[in-house]
């Protein structure tokens, strides 16, 4: 029993449209999913990832309107890690970034930056057999695309203090972090010093990072994280996917989420993301929920109103 690796990382942004126009235009990336927060139906979900919608490159964003910038600290993910394919790819980005005015700091096989809220990705070249998830955008070649998470970065001041659960989570130590591989996929999990001042959570901040889990073995996943000490939600049935949540020793919110049902559950694939898309359980509130939100247009359907549906969901 093995995670798939990385299923997606959440975070926060202040304001959805130059979060859309960044991830869904400036970094070639998919909008696949609009809907709601479940925990807070009155503000936006926004999910990003390949053509497909598929785990392993899903970047998902909750927007909260006037949200002060946040500061990543102890307990916090402070950067996410993307594959791409080459040297080449790499100077395709520090070049297209740098025209959206992103500063960008090229080292060896890696490339550096941050969002316009100062949420920190990293570029790397990595050797890995997994597929690669690329979603399809004009100004962005397939071969300098991104081709899903390769980790996550988080600070601790005593990360030994959670290998115990890694360990219970079956995270194998791999060069300078802990690796969850399964049969399809590979994620890794590494620890940095933190910084002096303590974290705020934000805009540009990241929420939680999920793991990958096969449906089946869901229920199990819960079981081992409270033998190792964690406190575990119960299961939380997310309607494209269902959840457990809790906090590692280091103070990271860690989400297992299982692979599927998917966002095709209640979408053609062909036009996912072109309108708000509510769980059943909420279709009850769209008149309430769909005024309170900005409209929000998609760089796929350039003029097309984000809260105006051609249909109810």
């Amino acid at each position: 029993m093995k995670f798939e690796g990385i299923h997606h990382v959440t975070a926060i942004t202040e304001d959805a449209q130059r979060n859309v126009d960044f991830y869904a235009d400036t970094m070639g990336l998919r909008l696949v999913k609009k809907t709601v927060n479940q925990d807070n139906p009155t503000v936006y979900h926004l999910f990003f990832a390949d053509e497909q919608g598929s785990a392993g490159s899903d970047l998902t964003f909750f927007e909260y309107p006037g949200a002060p910038r946040g500061r990543a600290g102890a307990g916090m993910v402070h950067r996410i890690v993307w594959r791409v394919a080459s040297p080449d790819a790499l100077s395709f980005w520090e070049e297209r970034l740098r025209a959206s005015g992103i500063d960008a700091a090229a080292e060896g096989d890696r490339l550096r930056f941050a969002d316009p809220e100062g949420l920190g990705h990293e570029l790397l070249v990595a050797d890995v057999p997994d597929e690669p998830l690329i979603a399809d955008h004009p100004e962005v070649p397939a071969e300098s695309a991104l081709r899903g998470f390769h980790a996550v970065r988080a600070y601790s001041g005593a990360p030994g203090a959670s290998a115990a659960l890694l360990e219970a989570l079956e995270f194998e130590r791999s060069g300078e972090g802990w690796e969850a591989r399964g049969e399809s996929r590979g994620g890794l999990y590494a620890y940095d010093d933190p910084p002096g001042e303590p974290g705020v959570q934000g805009a540009g901040t990241v929420h939680h990072v999920a793991w990958a889990s096969q449906p089946s073995e869901h229920e199990d996943w819960r079981e081992r994280a409270i033998s190792a000490g964690a406190s575990p939600t119960p299961v939380i049935d997310r309607f494209y996917f269902r959840s457990v949540y809790f906090r590692e020793p280091s103070g990271v919110l860690f989400e297992v989420a299982t692979l599927g049902p998917g966002f095709t559950v209640d979408e053609p694939l062909e036009s996912l993301g072109e309108k708000l898309s509510l769980p059943p359980d909420y279709e009850h509130l769209r008149e309430e929920v769909e005024p309170k939100l900005r409209p929000v247009s998609n760089p796929r359907s350039k003029g097309t109103s984000a809260n105006v549906p051609e249909s109810p969901t």
